[in-house]
């Protein structure tokens, strides 16, 4: 794009403003901000100990039964997202410790060993998807691919026309093309979306050949080395990655990718539509954001705007301020969106289908 992309400016008592000075009152007066810190402590225990049972449970109980062995598989997998979902994804953003420093080993620990490289995410995450979340040319996680169409603005192909029905079987893939494909390709590309002339520090190409080798070890090579049948093992990996592939991607997906979510576009001038906080409301949608129960399956992300506006918060804090969100949306008139989960995962195969047979006008 020719010009700088940019967000309008903010009025003097603008939406932002209002509902800042309301959440820190709320925090204040409830002594959220603590209570917060400890759930999330609480929770990276909890999840922690989960992961390293469920694998001890793999290796030593030496399960003669194919099946008792790929549920074990499962629910290492599972354990290790919601591991990421709950711990890392807060560390990423700095707020799982005070420490800068033990929040990026923590991070990096947590979402390495579930073999996908936790520097790339995070450069793509921070610089690129919370800046601009559903804007084409600037959003990472929606950069075009020749199989999904998931952006109005992106070339429709034939086959896009069937993308509802056939999207469910590549989901399945998801994690394993992320693990042997994808960090790949972010790891040489020089250009992704608004991130130009990138460049890695050496040390990070050692780090991604390191982990990705530890991973396979513990996952496949341990359990062969300790008297597992190699097929079995094999087997039971495709089906966990299957497993945790459907749960990662509907988990997220349906976060921005809905009929009820914007894509935004900018002018002439490269000036988008919404100020900056309009924005991250606009694209994000939410499912049971005050949910107790499913904020502590999968970390906040439920409570997505919460998330968008407010990613210095821990997410054990997003369901007591949604409230205060959704009344100062309505008040500004500002859009907010918020489904139950079965909803939102329907508005996302809507959306594909539409996206499927919808060409943007020139």
């Amino acid at each position: 794009m020719k010009n700088k992309i940019r967000f309008p400016k903010q009025s003097v008592n603008d939406f932002y403003q209002t509902l800042q000075v309301r959440v820190q009152s709320k925090m204040k007066q409830h002594n959220l901000l603590e209570r917060a810190k400890r759930e999330l402590w609480l929770k990276f225990a909890i999840y922690w100990a989960v992961f390293i049972g469920s694998y001890s449970l793999l290796l030593f109980m030496q399960w003669q039964n194919t099946f008792l062995i790929a549920l074990n598989y499962v629910i290492v997998g599972l354990s290790g997202i919601l591991l990421a979902f709950n711990t890392a994804h807060d560390a990423a953003h700095g707020t799982l410790c005070k420490s800068k420093k033990w929040n990026e080993v923590l991070f990096r620990i947590t979402f390495n060993l579930q073999g996908v490289n936790s520097y790339l995410w995070k450069k793509r995450h921070i610089a690129s998807h919370h800046l601009f979340p559903n804007v084409d040319g600037c959003d990472a996680d929606i950069d075009e691919n020749a199989l999904l169409r998931l952006s109005p603005t992106h070339k429709r192909r034939k086959l896009h026309k069937f993308q509802h029905i056939y999207a469910s079987f590549l989901y399945l893939f998801y994690t394993l093309h992320w693990i042997f494909i994808k960090d790949i390709g972010y790891l040489t590309k020089k250009n992704l979306s608004n991130l130009r002339e990138i460049k890695h520090p050496w040390i990070e190409y050692a780090r991604f050949f390191l982990w990705k080798t530890i991973y396979f070890c513990l996952l496949i090579g341990l359990p062969v080395f300790s008297g597992y049948d190699s097929k079995t093992i094999v087997i039971s990996f495709l089906i966990m990655h299957a497993c945790i592939s459907l749960v990662f991607v509907w988990t997220l997906i349906v976060s921005h990718l809905t009929l009820e979510t914007a894509f935004p576009t900018v002018d002439k001038k490269g000036m988008l539509p919404f100020n900056y906080y309009e924005h991250q409301l606009a694209t994000s949608m939410d499912y049971h954001p005050r949910s107790g129960l499913v904020n502590s399956l999968v970390g906040g992300f439920n409570a997505h705007a919460a998330h968008h506006l407010f990613p210095k918060l821990p997410h054990t804090v997003y369901r007591h301020i949604t409230f205060v969100i959704q009344r100062t949306a309505a008040e500004f008139k500002v859009p907010y969106h918020s489904k139950t989960f079965i909803s939102a995962l329907q508005s996302h195969y809507a959306y594909l289908k539409h996206m499927g047979k919808y060409v943007e006008s020139k």
